[in-house]
């Protein structure tokens, strides 16, 4: 019995021993515990307190970023992926007019923004002025994949006023200068005339002399009338009325106005048209008379026998190219340099006006005009006109839509006032090639 009971107390006495190790253990353990959760507590609060911290350096800055945007002369607008406005700032809503916010763009454009022809980057307002409108991408923060647009529209109605009023007093400046080289321009060739007709008159002339003098009169005349069309066209800086001809017409035109000269068989005259379509939107006369300068230097060029070819090509369905060509000498790299420049001539007659007209044309046409030569290959003139008379793509803001090029040239043909008429001759007695 004695053995038994100290049995029993040796098992209770290790028990305890037991449980008072893992209590105590325990309560390390608790304690520890403690120390962890206070440390997290501690981080949490601070975690806690740079997370509002951040959101208050957030809202001070989207609070002021509000300030400049509603500070900027110029309106933003906010696309999303599917072209429709989701944001925009006082500016825009003041240029756009209301309703923005969920309409579409096109939409806002049709309703707000004329396109200006020869700048695709510019537009007018109802109210006539005139925004340029820049485009940027950006990807929405939560969807990578989804990608919308900002568009930005500055007022540049007064750097183009300004630029207009330079333009005006450089046209004077211009016009000066080229009234005091018409005067010699226009007094020898009306002297010749006056000689001329006034020999007319004489019983002893025959009808050879008669006939020949009454051709070298005629030629003064023609002479004088391209003068005086090429100096009315740089007077005006290319304004001109805008109406709908035949591109057929006008190369049958160019053809006839040549004939003299491919009919001796001395120059040969190759047009090739292959334009699809043939109605034009433009100033048919101006044009004629800006080929027909380009025509009579080719012709000048290639002297009593040669190969003059004008191609058209139409490069979509709103851009036409007219490209003349011919085998003469060829113009060195310096000359074409300057050679659509004002009053710029190496002929001892003209006044340099020729080709500087040709420019003036076609950029009122909404195009550009280039030249490319080597000396002894002949040179190549080249004048890109957006002039074909029917429905093309515009794409502003990266997104594809129609317009109607006639009306967009209607905008502009509106401001225009002059409507130049009257044909030009290639004149009979040539010279050397030069930039008038």
């Amino acid at each position: 019995m004695n053995t038994q009971k100290k049995q029993k107390t040796e098992q209770l006495t290790d028990a305890f021993r037991i449980f008072n190790e893992l209590s105590q253990n325990l309560s390390v353990s608790y304690q520890g515990l403690e120390e962890q959760v206070a440390k997290l507590h501690g981080e949490l609060a601070f975690a806690h307190s740079e997370r509002l911290k951040t959101l208050e350096e957030k809202e001070k800055l989207a609070s002021r970023l509000e300030k400049i945007l509603a500070a900027l002369p110029a309106g933003v607008i906010v696309l999303d992926a599917d072209g429709k406005v989701v944001d925009c700032n006082a500016v825009a809503m003041d240029f756009l007019a209301e309703p923005l916010i969920g309409q579409d763009w096109f939409d806002v454009v049709a309703r707000s923004l004329i396109p200006v022809v020869g700048n695709h980057h510019e537009r007018q307002l109802g109210n006539g002025k005139r925004v340029n409108m820049t485009i940027s991408r950006e990807v929405a923060c939560n969807a990578p994949t989804d990608s919308g647009q900002i568009i930005l529209l500055s007022d540049v109605s007064e750097m183009r006023n300004l630029q207009d009023m330079l333009n005006q007093q450089k046209q004077l400046s211009a016009m000066g200068e080229m009234v005091a080289s018409m005067a010699h321009q226009v007094r020898t060739p009306l002297a010749t005339a006056i000689l001329y007709a006034s020999q007319m008159s004489s019983p002893a002339l025959d009808n050879e002399r008669r006939l020949r003098f009454s051709q070298k009169i005629l030629e003064r005349l023609h002479y004088l009338e391209r003068q005086v069309n090429d100096m009315l066209i740089f007077a005006k800086d290319g304004r001109l009325a805008m109406e709908t001809f035949s591109l057929a017409e006008l190369l049958n035109h160019l053809r006839e106005a040549v004939k003299e000269y491919t009919d001796s068989g001395g120059i040969d005259l190759q047009i090739i048209n292959e334009a699809q379509d043939d109605a034009m939107l433009g100033n048919e006369n101006a044009l004629r008379g800006a080929l027909l300068n380009l025509l009579n230097n080719a012709v000048d060029a290639v002297g009593q026998s040669g190969c003059i070819q004008i191609s058209v090509v139409q490069l979509d369905s709103f851009e036409l190219r007219i490209v003349i060509k011919d085998d003469g000498p060829g113009i060195n790299q310096e000359l074409c340099q300057r050679i659509f420049e004002p009053f710029f001539t190496t002929k001892t007659r003209g006044i340099g006006l020729g080709l500087a007209v040709v420019d003036s044309v076609v950029r009122a046409h909404g195009g550009h005009v280039q030249v490319e030569s080597v000396l002894g290959q002949g040179a190549v003139f080249s004048l890109v006109l957006p002039c074909i008379h029917q429905i093309f793509s515009l794409s502003p803001g990266g997104f594809s839509h129609q317009a109607i090029l006639p009306d967009a040239l209607r905008v502009n043909a509106n401001l225009f006032q002059t409507d130049l008429s009257g044909k030009k001759s290639p004149s009979k007695r040539r010279s050397k090639r030069s930039e008038s």
